[in-house]
């Protein structure tokens, strides 16, 4: 869908295709947090889901792609430039640790990261929302060379 509307691939990556594959999750946490007394299964469903996307679905193909690369080009080294994708994890790597800030507060302040009085509820629901807001425009503006930044490290040496 991405390619035939013209949306750039890391902006397809990070939308479309990470949509696709969270929302089922995203049900499936809020099954877990009304059935269960605490909201363990709920957030243990967020993270285990991707440290699966990130660990296996970053670490199989990469190993695959070395493994083949290495077989079919002795002698040579399998190096992959990051492009917008250095950015994004960046920006990822700081939203990710305001959503943990809200979520120890609101165990400290509350008692649980999930429930509590409907204000606060709201407000930490509008609160991450607004953080993934932040996070796709910040990769899409990266992505179509609006925002520039050059995070990837000289392994030239």
């Amino acid at each position: 869908m991405g390619c035939v509307v013209g949306i750039d691939e890391s902006v397809t990556a990070i939308t479309l295709v990470a949509l696709g594959t969270s929302l089922p999750d995203t049900f499936a946490s809020m099954t877990a947090a009304r059935s269960s007394e605490y909201a363990d299964s709920a957030i243990g469903n967020v993270t285990g889901s991707n440290s699966v996307n990130v660990f296996l679905g970053l670490g199989l193909p990469w190993a695959v792609a070395a493994t083949y690369w290495a077989s079919v080009h002795e002698g040579k080294e399998y190096q992959v430039p990051a492009g917008a994708v250095a950015f994004s994890v960046f920006v990822f790597l700081i939203v990710a640790v305001m959503c943990f800030i809200i979520l120890v507060g609101r165990r400290v302040v509350i008692g649980g990261e999930l429930g509590g009085p409907r204000a606060s509820t709201v407000a930490s629901c509008a609160t991450l929302i607004c953080l993934w807001v932040v996070y796709l425009v910040l990769s899409i503006l990266n992505a179509e060379g609006i925002i520039v930044m050059n995070l990837e490290a000289d392994v030239t040496g």
